[in-house]
């Protein structure tokens, strides 16, 4: 297979605009002992990417197209402790490049004498490998360590410190790596490139409502609609897709003197949407969703506080059906004033 080589620092956080940006045969600083990145540059290039809907982050590629997107987007948080990956180990080098990329370091001397013997007999002199498994070439690559973007600094960002490693083409990573790229590993990167909408409700009244009178809340259908984000490793032949959708909205109206509906504050999604928009001819209905206020706000506003829970999920090379990741949340305030009802002597 032939292998292009592209530089891309994964130390600064990848956007959707990324250029991948053509460096054959150019030897790369930046990485730990053992061969592993401290941030690091990729060498095996995962093959052309459109740069409007594609990013890489190593030799992981992020398709966005399907994304949330605006100013106020931004990411979910798990509704749980976990978190995606702070790092991870993907293909970097083929034979001739870790070769490249090692024999200047060991001329250099800069390392020290028994570090530098203890990596020529690791790759060269056959504990394990021999003379940088060139006899292997074309049939597989060297693993390396990746930080994940936006995680630099994170401390589960060392923890991905094993030396470079082998892999045949076709084989499954080593076992006792857990953080090797596999179709589950992508889906949680993918989790960490989701974008979702701002969480600001549409309510009637609008910015304004009176005390005791229903404020109907809805989210906006247009908006708010499943994002996807697509994470690949072309060298590999895998992908994984994760899907967010919303599912409810949790309303905090911002003071305890104010009923919700329902009395939980949380709108569930029903036949395909969250809550349901005020109409002409309403006005003694219950809301399905929304907000009561018994007191006045005087001449402040309330911060009503919408957070919107989306159910994530993923599928991937060689997965069957829908698998789970952690339901993730993400929310918005909006200033509401409360004004008495003015009553009118005669």
């Amino acid at each position: 297979m032939p292998v292009l080589n592209y530089r891309h620092s994964v130390v600064v956080a990848v956007t959707a605009v990324t250029a991948l940006i053509l460096c054959p045969g150019q030897a790369f600083a930046g990485y730990g002992h053992g061969g592993s990145t401290n941030g690091g540059e990729t060498q095996v290039g995962g093959g052309k990417q459109d740069d409007s809907i594609s990013a890489t982050a190593g030799a992981v590629v992020f398709n966005r197209s399907n994304n949330g997107s605006g100013p106020k987007a931004g990411p979910v948080a798990s509704a749980t402790n976990w978190t995606p990956p702070a790092c991870y180990y993907a293909p970097k080098y083929t034979p001739e490049q870790l070769q490249e990329y090692l024999e200047p370091i060991w001329e250099a001397g800069s390392t020290g004498h028994e570090w530098d013997a203890q990596q020529r007999d690791r790759y060269v002199e056959g504990h394990p490998y021999k003379d940088f498994n060139k006899d292997k070439t074309g049939e597989g690559y060297w693993w390396d360590s990746y930080v994940t973007p936006g995680r630099e600094g994170d401390p589960g960002a060392l923890d991905c410190d094993k030396p470079t490693f082998w892999v045949d083409e076709n084989d499954d990573p080593p076992a006792d790596i857990p953080q090797a790229i596999t179709t589950e590993v992508l889906a949680q990167l993918a989790y960490a490139e989701i974008r979702v909408p701002t969480t600001e409700v549409d309510l009637a009244p609008n910015g304004t409502t009176k005390v005791n009178l229903p404020t109907w809340a809805w989210l906006d259908a247009v908006d708010f609609k499943p994002v996807s984000v697509t994470a690949s490793v072309p060298l590999l032949g895998i992908q994984a897709t994760t899907t967010a959708e919303p599912v409810s909205v949790q309303i905090d109206p911002g003071t305890p003197d104010a009923e919700t509906y329902p009395a939980s504050g949380v709108c569930e999604i029903q036949n395909g949407r969250i809550g349901e928009p005020y109409a002409k001819g309403k006005a003694d209905e219950t809301p399905p969703c929304g907000v009561k206020y018994l007191r006045s706000s005087g001449g402040d506003s309330y911060r009503l506080e919408a957070t919107v829970t989306w159910k994530i999920h993923w599928t991937g090379t060689g997965v069957a059906g829908e698998q789970d990741l952690p339901d993730g949340t993400f929310g918005g305030e909006q200033e509401v004033v409360v004004q008495e009802i003015q009553a009118i002597n005669r």
